[in-house]
């Protein structure tokens, strides 16, 4: 029996295990997939928002502010590309002046430090491609880029390190009270016994907390088209460049991201399907549209690739964080949750200390992670040219915890496949490093768990 139980392996699920792996406590978090950051986590803008745009007072606000002043300590202890680069709101007319006004007012009352109202001149000098039609801006100096993936990645790898315990593949289908706690139950059968459960399932937070019998909020997806350019391209803007927010989010973005390339998008369209992840033409013009309003000479030509998040989209308004009965709900966390995690972490901790959890810390405790070193001529093969990633270093994301298991794992741990060619040279020899670290026949290689197998059967036999 676990002392608690996280459903989702994603950014919040995994700091949430690593806030209570400092403590002598039992987790165990259940992924539905065949990796973790496969949900919302795994595509979003990689943004660390300073906090002026959430309104004052809620959950949401206070989360976004303490955690975009944790950030920067953390993503260092674990090793997460991090980029304190600001961000800049930019206006177009005397109504969106005004509008940025009243963003300035609400983040001073948030606390968010270093805010700055710039004429429209101000800001250009600061961030010169920005757009000669731009009227006034807002210049936020605490903002930041990360890869979102990769904290995910790390913060798991560091609650298992220090005893966690991981389970992909397990889709939740039950969860019974019992006299302890609870038993949760997955699809093919594995069942599960805590003290405490922590629910992370993004999208299906509303389903698990029903499953439960503690629902009452419900979650529906809103789609965030995105385009990706190449890292020569990467130093277009240096701040994080948005338009004045409307109810439906913060906008188009143009932004370097933590890695070198520079984000586009996303759009926000609120749709039924909570696996619908397409890209659309009508999408991609209207990315296309939006940041040439914002900023001058985007080379559209660096696109190398586009893809689609779904953002979780709670019925009330606001963060939905509570506990009942030893169950704890995480739903409705849309941006800026990202940001707001390693705050999330100390909230939902705090909240199992007031349900009985004994708060005792470890004396051991690692903040960091153990990584894997393959035999040091292996990192002399490059594998991926476009990234310069080795052989060695595919090796280690394979027996670093969480352990890679296909080629998006991989990729996401090492960005082999993520440069021009887009695997299209690297992919190949990434499966058979897989196959071989993992005893696998070629065959059963996936690129992102099952279904997805790279190759459907043999020309040749040896």
């Amino acid at each position: 029996m676990y002392d608690v139980i996280i459903i989702g392996a994603g950014v919040i699920g995994g700091m949430i295990a690593r806030e209570l792996s400092k403590y002598k406590v039992s987790t165990a978090l259940l992924e539905k997939e065949n990796d973790v950051a496969r949900g919302a986590t795994g595509a979003n803008s990689g943004i660390v928002h300073a906090g002026f745009d959430a309104k004052e007072g809620s959950l949401k606000a206070k989360m976004n502010v303490l955690g975009c002043s944790l950030m920067e300590d953390i993503a260092k202890t674990l090793g997460v590309h991090y980029r304190k680069n600001g961000s800049i709101v930019v206006a177009f007319d005397e109504e969106q002046d005004e509008t940025v006004k009243a963003l300035y007012e609400r983040g001073v009352k948030n606390g968010v430090p270093e805010l700055r109202i710039l004429t429209g001149d101000e800001a250009r000098e600061i961030e010169p491609k920005l757009s000669k039609n731009i009227t006034s801006a807002l210049l936020a100096p605490t903002a930041g880029i990360i890869c979102p993936y990769s904290l995910a990645i790390a913060s798991i790898g560091c609650a298992m390190d220090n005893g966690a315990s991981l389970f992909t593949n397990c889709e939740v289908c039950g969860i019974e009270k019992t006299k302890d706690g609870y038993k949760v139950t997955a699809k093919d059968g594995r069942a599960f016994e805590s003290r405490f459960v922590v629910n992370c399932a993004g999208l299906y937070s509303d389903k698990i907390a029903d499953l439960a019998g503690k629902g009452g909020f419900k979650v529906h997806p809103r789609s965030g088209e995105y385009m990706l350019c190449d890292k020569d391209a990467g130093e277009l803007v240096n701040l994080t460049v948005f338009k004045v927010p409307t109810k439906m989010g913060k906008g188009i973005l143009v932004s370097p991201t933590a890695d070198g390339n520079l984000i586009l998008g996303p759009t926000s369209t609120d749709i039924e399907d909570k696996e619908d992840r397409r890209t659309t033409e009508e999408g991609l013009d209207q990315i296309v549209r939006g940041v040439n309003e914002s900023v001058d000479d985007v080379p559209l030509r660096a696109v190398i690739t586009s893809f689609t998040g779904l953002r979780s989209v709670g019925s009330t308004g606001d963060f939905i964080i509570n506990e009942s009965e030893g169950f704890v709900n995480c739903g409705g966390v849309e941006s800026p949750g990202l940001t707001s995690s390693p705050a999330i972490a100390i909230y939902v901790r705090n909240l199992l200390i007031g349900a009985g959890m004994e708060p005792d810390l470890k004396e051991d405790w690692n903040p960091g992670r153990k990584v894997f070193k393959a035999e040091p001529k292996k990192y002399g093969r490059i594998i991926c040219r476009c990234e310069t990633i080795s052989e060695g270093e595919i090796i280690s994301a394979i027996h670093t915890n969480p352990p890679a298991k296909d080629i998006d794992g991989v990729k996401k741990r090492t960005r082999s496949g993520m440069g021009r060619c887009q695997g299209g040279f690297c992919q190949p020899f990434v499966a058979e490093i897989i196959a071989r670290e993992l005893s696998l026949d070629l065959l059963q290689v996936t690129k992102s768990g099952k279904g997805s197998e790279l190759l459907t059967g043999r020309t040749k036999e040896v």
